[in-house]
């Protein structure tokens, strides 16, 4: 049972609160999701801001096209500074993202931590290998572009 972590770091060109704004709005994640992922928000009367506690659930086709449910719980949130989402149903086994915002001179620092563990034991470790990391490098690259180019000045 392997149990790993990706972090990635971005300076984004705006605010803290407009930053916050975006990232705290539940609907903007498809925004900066690719589009193979197919995903799409499935939780009924989401609120426009995320809180400590909230239910999200998704549906997301992350390998080879085939839909699977994710139900995620913001666990901590601390408004203008942090949240943490967790999975409570979905492909991992345990699933831990970590959002921190925080000020830079060039406009403001976003950190993510993603602490995982895939399923099927030794074969979620070769899936890590061949596929997952890879995968988890694409979407934070594309969330990169697409978050650059929504707060261009």
């Amino acid at each position: 049972m392997g149990f790993y972590q990706f972090k990635r770091k971005l300076i984004v060109n705006t605010t803290i609160n407009d930053l916050w704004n975006f990232i705290a709005t539940p609907a903007n994640l498809k925004r900066i999701t690719p589009e193979y992922m197919g995903f799409d928000i499935t939780s009924e009367d989401l609120p426009e801001k995320m809180y400590e506690g909230m239910i999200i659930s998704y549906q997301v086709s992350p390998v080879f096209g085939l839909k699977t449910t994710w139900v995620t719980e913001i666990t901590k949130l601390k408004e203008k500074q942090y949240f943490i989402d967790e999975q409570r149903i979905g492909p991992y086994k345990m699933w831990h993202h970590q959002h921190f915002i925080e000020p830079s001179e060039r406009g403001v620092l976003m950190t993510d931590i993603v602490s995982y563990q895939p399923p099927f034991g030794i074969l979620g470790n070769v899936a890590n290998t061949l596929l997952i990391r890879k995968k988890l490098i694409e979407i934070f690259e594309f969330r990169t572009k697409a978050l650059q180019r929504i707060f261009e000045k």
